[in-house]
């Protein structure tokens, strides 16, 4: 199935490594700052709305997140928001920022192995000096022969890629964890793309059930099952 591949592209949060799990933990910590002004329940989703709201302007990645939670905060506190609260929340993002990286299960078996008979990419969202750090930390940069850190992942992101890559969509193969993000894109240009599901999933990156229509990819239960497909 996977033959004629040249290049295989991999995701890095939550396919590479953990991350969600540090983003919810975030969340948690600032709920019980916040939880004077509102309910736990009001307060994620208000931190949700500005989120989106500020992708265009911020991107992904903890920075952002921390200026969304800072802009949260006075809003949700009337601009009343003590200078602890905020030193707080700024806390809060250095210590996400300082989290040990944390490889899944298998992944440096998986691309050891495939390194050895593909180019391989590391395709991710995110701040660029943020992943940058988490990949030297990883130990994996060893293993790729490109990294892209890009600002979205839609199927004209993917067209940019495989044009710098000088390959065509069908000599391509991304794995990845999102179906949003990782898979649904790569299919609908003619790439191939095989889903590692994560067992959490940020709000933005779901999709809704009807969108898995028609769609022509792989999903298997743990990075090394991958070897067996390639």
């Amino acid at each position: 199935m996977y033959k004629n591949i040249k290049v295989i592209g991999f995701d890095a949060d939550d396919t590479l490594w953990v991350n969600e799990t540090y983003f919810r933990e975030a969340e948690l910590e600032f709920g019980k700052l916040m939880q004077q002004y509102e309910t736990i329940n009001q307060i994620d989703q208000e931190l949700f709305k500005i989120e989106i709201e500020n992708l265009p302007i911020y991107g992904y990645g903890v920075k952002g997140f921390v200026l969304s939670m800072m802009e949260t905060a006075l809003k949700l506190s009337n601009m009343s928001v003590s200078h602890e609260t905020m030193n707080a929340i700024v806390n809060i993002g250095k210590n996400m920022l300082n989290k040990p990286v944390e490889l899944l299960d298998g992944v440096e078996e998986v691309l050891k192995t495939l390194s050895q008979s593909h180019r391989l990419i590391m395709a991710t969202k995110g701040d660029l000096l943020d992943q940058e750090r988490k990949l030297e930390k990883s130990g994996l940069n060893k293993y790729f022969h490109h990294i892209e850190v890009m600002s979205d992942k839609k199927e004209s992101d993917y067209q940019k890629l495989l044009s710098h890559l000088d390959i065509n969509p069908q000599e391509f193969l991304m794995i990845g964890n999102s179906l949003k993000s990782d898979i649904l894109p790569l299919v609908s240009i003619g790439a191939n793309a095989i889903h590692v599901p994560f067992h959490t999933t940020w709000q933005h990156e779901m999709i809704d059930d009807n969108s898995l229509n028609n769609n022509d990819y792989t999903t298997v239960e743990s990075a090394l099952a991958i070897l067996k497909l390639i």
